[in-house]
């Protein structure tokens, strides 16, 4: 396995997997992401993510119950090392072409625009989908789990 490559400073989106993988302790993507946080904790970098990945991550654990899972999401949202970005109507405009440019879903849509407006130093999901999208410095996990 590789390791995650992040920048010295700055701002790193984080997409939903990245979230969930992390608050749920899937491995290895857990221990791939765990500098990143820890970066973050120490302030030399920031997460960010649209507040649209709150209805991504915490969907399950409400359906099914699990009451620590959606806290430990709320405490990820409240802290230092993360922030929740709010989406503009223009933003919606962008995501809107870029939904079109690149075949992408809404919420994946909205991610990227989220970040080209932030000027995010790096993208980090594990959705291959984001290899279509140009101009933004993207990690897919996967690529860096050797077979």
């Amino acid at each position: 396995m590789g390791p995650l490559t992040l920048p010295p400073a700055g701002l790193v989106y984080v997409d939903a997997n990245v979230l969930i993988y992390s608050v749920e302790r899937i491995e290895p993507y857990r221990s791939l992401l765990e500098p990143m946080w820890e970066q973050a904790q120490g302030g030399s970098l920031t997460a960010v993510s649209s507040a649209v990945i709150a209805t991504e991550v915490l969907v399950k654990p409400i359906r099914e119950g699990n009451s620590e899972i959606e806290a430990q999401y709320r405490e990820v949202f409240a802290s230092n090392a993360f922030r929740l970005l709010d989406a503009s109507y223009a933003l919606f405009e962008d995501a809107a072409r870029l939904r079109a440019e690149t075949g992408l879903k809404t919420p994946d849509a909205l991610h990227v625009a989220t970040a080209f407006s932030v000027g995010c130093a790096l993208f980090v999901s594990n959705d291959t989908d984001f290899h279509r999208v140009e101009g933004l410095p993207i990690v897919v996990l996967d690529d860096l789990i050797e077979p």
